[in-house]
């Protein structure tokens, strides 16, 4: 490389490190290569209406997140943006995706989530695009679990993108239903949906993570200032997105540099140092309250030593999912989980089949 190139290249690195708070200091993370071509069933759109005004009159309003509950939603609805199959196992390897889910009616979904409450435990395996027919569906399996008793839920995600804001949404009622996000060997997560994953409580990656520029849908724009006011709002909510779960700026940062035509697959450790994988940094925060109180400082302080050492033995590069599970659930043993006081607070209980939280015996006891 010449001189000029390193040169640039290191500043880079330097000012990628400088969005990442948690970063340890003097940290470097290699940047990889901006590769592939984007796939057109994806990418990252943004199709809000925005009214730009003059350069001079630009301001930038702050992305605002309602904290009252949503009202679900149960208008007759068909997933056309994707496929989607519903496993009441977290072993793909022996129980495949599950079954088709084939419509996201409530009595249908109903019926596909019910078999689930035996062990408590739910897998939503989808591929396709992002849109607000996944968003439905995200929050009706949320909803339809909650009143079920099913409170380990694993999303399997493989998806080239699709729309920003429908990802945000879907994003925050993630984060507030308890998932586990997947990208399996063989899966991929592209753009917007790399918005999606960073919302888990905890993220388990085996596949591949790229990300690149935003699309405006309609925009009027005919100059580069233009466009680029255009994009400011959206850039502003995203980048709040990505600071109440946890991410760097750096991410939101890339959104708006890398050509929509290309694709920058994000190494194993640039989504370590970016916080997209493992555990939800925010999530670990407010557990973190919760647990001392109901279940002690040791039981803390353990489950911390665990997710240290399942991040340097666990979470190999290259790594399959089922493998980082297995690994996990041997070195569960070693720091004596699940704990017999906190069964569903310890780690990676949702590969507990035989705990539950209380509402799931309520919910039987309605059905009966």
């Amino acid at each position: 490389m010449s001189a000029p190139r390193f040169f640039a290249a290191s500043c880079l690195v330097l000012l990628l490190s400088a969005c990442n708070p948690q970063a340890p200091e003097g940290a470097t993370v290699p940047l990889s290569e901006t590769r592939g071509d984007t796939d057109p069933r994806g990418g990252a759109i943004s199709d809000a209406t925005v009214e730009a005004p003059a350069p001079e009159q630009v301001e930038l309003p702050p992305a605002e997140r309602s904290d009252e509950p949503r009202e679900v939603n149960w208008q007759p609805m068909e997933l056309t943006s994707g496929e989607a199959w519903i496993s009441c196992e977290h072993d793909y390897v022996v129980h495949g995706d599950g079954e088709p889910l084939q419509s996201l009616g409530y009595s249908a979904m109903r019926k596909a989530l019910k078999p689930c409450r035996e062990n408590g435990l739910l897998r939503l395996r989808y591929h396709g695009k992002i849109s607000a027919e996944f968003t439905a569906m995200i929050e009706r399996t949320a909803e339809l679990a909650d009143t079920l008793g099913i409170d380990k839920r694993i999303l399997d995600l493989d998806s080239t993108g699709g729309q920003i804001e429908q990802a945000i949404i879907a994003g925050d009622i993630i984060g507030e239903s308890g998932w586990t996000a997947w990208v399996r060997e063989g899966s991929v997560c592209h753009s917007s949906c790399v918005l999606v994953l960073a919302a888990g409580d905890m993220r388990m990656i085996a596949g591949k993570v790229g990300i690149h520029r935003m699309i405006r849908i309609g925009s009027q724009a005919t100059s580069r200032a233009e466009l680029q006011q255009e994009l400011q709002d959206v850039h502003a909510q995203v980048r709040q997105y990505l600071q109440r779960n946890g991410v760097a700026f750096a991410i939101a940062d890339l959104m708006m540099t890398v050509p929509n035509r290309r694709l920058r697959l994000l190494t194993d450790a640039e989504m370590d140092f970016y916080g997209l994988d493992g555990r939800n940094a925010v999530e670990d925060d407010l557990q973190r309250i919760t647990l001392t109180r109901e279940c002690g400082e040791a039981f803390v302080q353990r489950k911390d030593a665990f997710f240290r050492a399942y991040d340097r033995e666990c979470r190999a590069p290259s790594e399959q999912v089922d493998a980082m599970a297995d690994c996990g659930q041997a070195l569960r043993e070693r720091f004596g989980f699940p704990d017999p006081e906190c069964p569903v607070e310890s780690p990676l209980s949702e590969y507990d089949l035989g705990t539950r939280l209380p509402l799931a015996s309520a919910a039987r006891d309605r059905d009966a």
